[in-house]
C-alpha cells in the first residue's frame, strides 16, 4: 500500500475500471521515469496485474475515495470523473480524462453544474444519447496532453 511519508515526486493514479488509455499511461510513465498505480474494484481483478494495481470494495466511490485520501501536490490523476477531478484539483494536483481533456479549477464547477442538471433530467425519465465512442482522435489527444503535463512537471 502506498502512503504518502513514502514517497516524494510526482505519481500517477489512475481510476483504472473503465479507463481505455491503461499502455499510453504505462508508456509515458516510464518514458518520464514516474511511478504509476491502477486503482480498481475488486470485481475488475486478474491475475495480470502486477504490484502496481490496487484493488479497492466494488461500492460505487471506493476508487475515488482511495485517490482522493492518497493523491499529493503534483501527482496526477487519469479519470473520466468529474466529481473525482473536483476534489483533488483543490490539493494542487493535475487531473485528466482519458479522452485528453485537462481538469481546471476554473471550469470544474461549470463541468459538475452540468453534470447535476444531466442527472436531474434522468431522473424526470429524459435520457440522453450517452457518451461519444472513445476514438484514436481521443487516443491521441489524450497522449499528447498528458505528455505536456508531465514534461512541465519534470521540468520544474
Amino acid at each position: 500500500m502506498v502512503t504518502n511519508t513514502e514517497r516524494n515526486g510526482t505519481t500517477i493514479f489512475v481510476d483504472a475500471d473503465a479507463c481505455p488509455v491503461k499502455q499510453e499511461i504505462i508508456s509515458a510513465a516510464m518514458k518520464y521515469s514516474l511511478p504509476y498505480i491502477f486503482i480498481a474494484s475488486y470485481a475488475h481483478k486478474s491475475s495480470k496485474h502486477d504490484e502496481r494495481w490496487i484493488y479497492v470494495d466494488p461500492d460505487k466511490e471506493s476508487a475515488d475515495l482511495f485517490i482522493m485520501n492518497h493523491v499529493q501536490k503534483n501527482d496526477i490523476v487519469v479519470t473520466q470523473d468529474i466529481g473525482l477531478a473536483s476534489l483533488v484539483l483543490p490539493k494542487h494536483v493535475f487531473a485528466i480524462s482519458p479522452r485528453g481533456k485537462e481538469y481546471k479549477e476554473e471550469a470544474i464547477q461549470t463541468a459538475l453544474d452540468f453534470r447535476y442538471l444531466a442527472a436531474k433530467a434522468r431522473r424526470r425519465g429524459k435520457y440522453e444519447k450517452g457518451p461519444k465512442p472513445f476514438t484514436e482522435h481521443d487516443r491521441q489527444s489524450f497522449i499528447n496532453n498528458f505528455e505536456e503535463i508531465l514534461s512541465n512537471i519534470v521540468i520544474k
